[in-house]
């Protein structure tokens, strides 16, 4: 068993956030667990933490079910760029978005050019195993959840490997993935990206 990157010393994680210049933005599948690493990447590099759906939530005072059946996915996705766009102004910061935001051409453009895109990956059954944990899930409903996301999966993939940084999600603990992501950062700040 290959042992986990360790975290690095808070010197490191002061140097390294002051080289960066832009947000971090986690994109990927529901249920890959952006919004609970991006929270303790967040902590860890102390620095803002954002999810940009209870953003969205704050906007239009709606829940992002609610949005959908009142007013359809097209509505949603044209908020939910806006709010990305306002929250790529932090320059630290921890953004975390919802899993078709890096699907729409706009907003996966605006994210590379401003935002440094970190694709959160796993396999299948671990992101079926998180999104049954809740309903809240409008592309979930109606339907068999395993071959929506597995539909979903292999439509977006292609999408999200357009982020420069990719880091796999597993069943393990969220500080795992986390040192990962640091550790994919310093790695590609060192190739001078």
């Amino acid at each position: 068993m290959t042992k986990p990157p360790a975290l690095p010393d808070s010197e490191s994680r002061k140097t390294l956030v002051a080289r960066l210049a832009r947000p971090l933005v986690l994109v990927g599948m529901m249920g890959v667990g952006k919004s609970s690493v991006g929270r303790r990447l967040a902590a860890e590099l102390d620095i803002p933490f954002y999810d940009a759906d209870d953003e969205i939530e704050k906007a239009a005072q709606m829940r992002v079910p609610e949005i959908f059946d009142q007013f359809g996915e097209d509505y949603f996705r044209d908020g939910e760029r806006r709010v990305i766009e306002r929250l790529l102004d932090q320059n630290h910061a921890v953004i975390a978005t919802g899993g078709g935001a890096f699907v729409q051409q706009q907003t996966a453009e605006m994210i590379l050019e401003r935002g440094i895109a970190i694709w959160l990956d796993a396999d299948l059954e671990t992101l079926l195993e998180r999104v049954s944990r809740n309903d809240n899930r409008p592309l979930l409903r109606g339907g068999n959840k395993r071959a929506i996301l597995a539909r979903l999966k292999a439509e977006r993939e292609p999408s999200y490997a357009r982020a420069p940084i990719k880091v796999t999600s597993g069943k393990g603990p969220h500080g795992e993935v986390v040192a990962r992501i640091l550790e994919a950062l310093k790695t590609w700040q060192t190739l001078g990206q």
